[in-house]
């Protein structure tokens, strides 16, 4: 049967779809250069720390000086490598993202760049797009979208970037997903990028941020250049950045754990085979092939936390949405009102720094 040259599936270049039961090597991401851009804190500092003890290069770019500089120290003391450094950047600024390029350049002990993972991101920043200001007068004030310029303009100028440094790393070898092998490939050409659930379905009022995690869908250009591209969709995630107000809305449902996140991004950043594909992160959950919660133990279940989010990319995406948010709204009714209860106690001693 021919193919269909108006087929868009046949256009994008991936890797099959991610088994996450399949077990992998952390160890493989040994000896890359690895920038994060927002990697003094969450998830970033989460890869940096993990990626540091297996081997790995890491360069921490980020606005915080301070906690960037501690984290790298504390890596460069865990690992016993002195090739972690840390490099101011603010995202929305280009020069400022050059000159991190050019420095990891300079500093990474093989002379060039295996990885970036564009990490750095924050949350609705600004103006509230739907609800200007002063409608008593005559038009508007200009509005603040700060979330577009870091979670948009930002990762466009990593990814450009990434595109220009990538594709010169390792000329000697040219890597297809279709042509590795099982294991490690030394050197890499990747880019990472960190979305979110709302780069899956859409959040009630968190527009530029919903707006900006959908952008990240870049990763379907994986491969167009010799670099593959990835990308993880976190849940609600336990972590400092949600704060005490945020628990009392998810209160009921669950969030997905730290470690987690990290385990996912460090599957695709060690596991050199995966290209073009998107990772989901949430609660873990016991569930059939039907999608429902069942005991652990059950014939035939499965428990994750780890969801491939695009099996069938470009035909399924909305089924995978559906079935995710079903298991979601499905682990709140199995917790009911004392999960509820638990919830809001935990919000309100998060509240008054009794818990974290």
């Amino acid at each position: 049967m021919a193919k269909d040259p108006n087929n868009v599936v046949e256009k994008v270049r991936q890797s099959p779809p991610v088994d996450t039961t399949e077990p992998y090597d952390p160890a493989w991401v040994a000896g890359k250069t690895i920038i994060i851009t927002g990697g003094a804190s969450g998830f970033g500092a989460g890869f940096a720390k993990k990626w540091a003890l297996n081997g790995a290069n890491v360069f921490v770019a980020d606005v915080n000086k301070t906690k960037g500089q501690a984290l790298v120290e504390e890596m460069r003391k865990e690992s016993g490598s002195a090739h972690h450094h840390f490099v101011y950047c603010d995202v929305a600024n280009w020069q400022s993202q050059v000159d991190l390029f050019k420095t990891a350049i300079k500093l990474s002990p093989h002379g060039g760049i295996d990885a970036v993972v564009a990490n750095a991101g924050i949350t609705d920043t600004g103006s509230v797009v739907d609800q200007p200001k002063g409608l008593d007068v005559e038009e508007p004030p200009i509005p603040v979208f700060k979330t577009i310029d870091v979670n948009i303009i930002g990762v466009l100028y990593t990814t450009h970037l990434a595109m220009f440094w990538l594709p010169r790393n390792d000329k000697t070898t040219n890597p297809s997903p279709s042509k590795l092998g099982p294991g490690p490939y030394t050197r890499d050409r990747h880019l990472l990028l960190i979305g979110s659930v709302a780069s899956l379905c859409a959040i009630p009022n968190q527009t530029q941020y919903g707006t900006s995690k959908h952008a990240r869908s870049l990763r379907c250009s994986s491969f167009m250049h010799g670099v593959r591209v990835n990308m993880l969709c976190p849940y609600f995630i336990d972590t400092p950045i949600i704060r005490a107000e945020g628990r009392l809305l998810l209160a009921g449902g669950a969030m997905g754990k730290p470690e987690d996140v990290v385990d996912a991004g460090t599957r695709l950043m060690a596991d050199s085979r995966i290209a073009g594909r998107a990772l989901a992160v949430g609660p873990k959950v016991t569930i059939n092939d039907e999608y429902q919660l069942v005991a652990k133990g059950t014939a035939g279940s499965k428990t994750l936390a780890v969801w491939e989010a695009y099996a069938d990319d470009f035909e399924e995406v909305d089924a995978f949405t559906r079935r995710f948010v079903g298991v979601l709204n499905s682990v709140e009714r199995a917790r009911g009102w004392i999960g509820w209860g638990v919830d809001i106690g935990k919000a309100i001693l998060y509240r008054v720094g009794l818990f974290k």
